[in-house]
């Protein structure tokens, strides 16, 4: 991924995912399901998914809400940021953004 992935300074538009937990305040989406999510993006950005991705905690479903996760490329760990941008009943859609350089 090295280069064409920091050449494309990904910025990735939104897919909606579910909300888990609907009764939580506020709403929560899996962790699991976010990283799920940033991996498909990915894959079909540079045409190849990530080895792996991962997110520290489920995703705050609120507009605005900045989230950091990572992933792994071979021996390169990158940093992503997710930024929700509309959440609308149980669907969530965020931005995302892979760091320009390896961590």
């Amino acid at each position: 991924m090295g280069d064409r992935l920091s050449r494309i300074a990904l910025v990735c538009g939104g897919a909606a995912l579910v909300v888990v937990g609907c009764s939580a305040s506020p709403p929560m989406v899996d962790k699991d399901e976010v990283a799920a999510e940033i991996s498909d993006r990915l894959e079909k950005k540079v045409g190849r998914a990530p080895d792996s991705v991962s997110c520290p905690e489920d995703l705050r479903a609120e507009v605005g809400v900045t989230q950091r996760c990572e992933l792994t490329r071979g021996p390169d760990t990158y940093g992503v940021t997710l930024t929700v941008t509309k959440v609308q009943g149980s669907k969530v859609e965020f931005d995302l953004e892979v760091d320009d350089k390896p961590s």
